[in-house]
C-alpha cells in the first residue's frame, strides 16, 4: 500500500471511528441504569436456618435484581461465626436478635436491625399428655433448647414465677440441649415437656406434639402489646447510609419474598426440597412462618423489645445483656423504607 493510500486509509478509519463512538454514547441515556448498577451486599446465614428459605424465594424470583441489589451470599455452620464475621467487617447483613445489637450498641457499635420474623418457640407436649396447662408442669422433666439464658426460656420463666408462682428451673428437672436433639428426645418419650425453636416445634406437632404456651403468650403477658420480632437482618449504620440503595433494596426484597410465601401454597411446594419437609410437616411449617411475618409498625415492635428486655435484664442479669440496664436506642433501624 502507497504512503497516500495509508494516509487515506487513516483518515476513513478514524472518522468512522467517531461516528460509531458518537451512536454508542447517544444510546447510553436509553440503558436501564439498574442493569449495570445494582448494588452490592454481603450476607451471612446459617446454612440449614430457616432464613435460607426466604432468600432462596428472592433469588429463585430475582426480587434482588429487581430492586437494584446484587446478594452475595455465605453460609455458615452457627451464629457465632456470623456474628464475628459482622464485628469483623467481613460481612454486611446477617440475622440474630435484639438482645445482641442491643449489647452491640452499649459497647459503642453503630449496629441496628430490621425485623424478620416474629416466629418462636413454644412449650410442647404429646396431644395424649396429662399435662394440660402451665400449673402441670411442676415436678417435671423438661427439655430447653438454646442454653438456660435464652430468651425464650427465660420470658416464659418470668411468666410462670409471676403469675403462677412456679419456678421452672428450681421445681424441675431442666435438661439443655441442641434443638435436633430435644426433639429426638421428646419424640423418644424421655422428656415430659420441651422447649423448642419454632421451627422445631412446627415439626413435633406434625408429629403428635401440641402446643403448651408459646413464648408470644407469654411476651404480651408480661407487657408486650403483639408478637415481637425475635430476630432481624443486622446491619451497621454506617453502611446503611454509605449504600443506600443496597438496604431499601434488600429490604423491599425481603418484603416481596415475605409477601410471596405469605399468599402461595405453590411457592412452600417449590421450597419443600430445601425446607426438607412435605405434607402436613411442610404445611405446618407454613403456616407458622406466616404467624411470624412482622406486620406491625416497627416504632411499635420496638417498645414492645424495650418493655422485654427489662423483664429479660432481670432475670438474665449481665451475662444475657452486659452493662446496660436498658435496651440501647437505635436497637431497631429507624430508617426502615416505607
Amino acid at each position: 500500500m502507497r504512503r497516500d493510500d495509508r494516509e487515506n486509509w487513516r483518515r476513513v478509519s478514524r472518522r468512522r471511528f467517531i461516528r460509531l463512538t458518537g451512536a454508542t454514547l447517544s444510546l447510553a441515556p436509553f440503558i436501564p441504569l439498574h442493569a449495570s448498577a445494582a448494588a452490592k451486599a454481603r450476607i451471612g446465614v446459617l446454612k440449614f436456618g430457616t432464613v435460607s428459605w426466604e432468600l432462596d424465594t428472592i433469588t429463585h424470583h430475582g426480587f434482588d435484581r429487581e430492586n437494584g441489589v446484587e446478594l452475595d451470599i455465605t453460609y455458615f455452620a452457627g451464629e457465632d461465626a456470623t456474628n464475628v464475621a459482622m464485628l469483623a467487617g467481613d460481612l454486611d447483613i446477617i440475622v440474630t436478635d435484639w438482645l445482641w445489637v442491643s449489647r452491640q450498641r452499649a459497647a459503642g457499635e453503630d449496629i441496628t436491625l430490621i425485623p424478620y420474623s416474629s416466629a418462636v418457640g413454644a412449650i410442647m407436649v404429646k396431644e395424649a399428655s396429662p399435662i394440660r396447662a402451665v400449673t402441670d408442669l411442676t415436678g417435671r422433666k423438661i427439655g430447653v433448647a438454646g442454653g438456660p439464658i435464652d430468651k425464650s426460656w427465660l420470658l416464659l420463666q418470668a411468666f410462670c414465677q409471676r403469675d403462677h408462682g412456679i419456678d421452672l428451673a428450681a421445681q424441675n428437672d431442666i435438661v439443655f440441649g441442641a434443638p435436633p436433639l430435644i426433639s429426638e428426645k421428646a419424640m423418644q418419650g424421655e422428656l415430659d415437656a420441651v422447649l423448642n425453636f419454632w421451627h422445631f416445634c412446627a415439626r413435633l406437632e406434625a408429629r403428635g406434639f401440641r402446643r403448651l404456651i408459646g413464648t408470644n403468650d407469654a411476651a404480651m403477658a408480661l407487657g408486650a402489646k403483639g408478637p415481637v420480632s425475635a430476630l432481624g437482618y443486622v446491619f451497621h449504620e454506617d453502611w446503611a447510609r454509605a449504600n443506600p440503595q443496597a438496604i431499601e433494596g434488600f429490604a423491599r426484597a425481603s418484603a416481596q419474598a415475605k409477601k410471596l410465601l405469605a399468599t402461595s401454597d405453590a411457592e412452600w411446594l417449590r421450597l419443600a426440597p430445601i425446607v426438607k419437609a412435605e405434607g402436613t410437616e411442610l404445611e405446618k411449617l407454613r403456616d407458622r412462618y406466616r404467624e411470624g411475618i412482622p406486620t406491625r409498625p416497627v416504632a411499635e415492635e420496638e417498645a414492645d423489645a424495650a418493655k422485654l428486655y427489662l423483664v429479660l435484664a432481670q432475670v438474665g442479669g449481665q451475662r444475657l445483656v452486659g452493662q446496660s440496664p436498658e435496651m440501647a436506642p437505635g436497637t431497631f433501624w429507624e430508617g426502615m423504607p416505607k
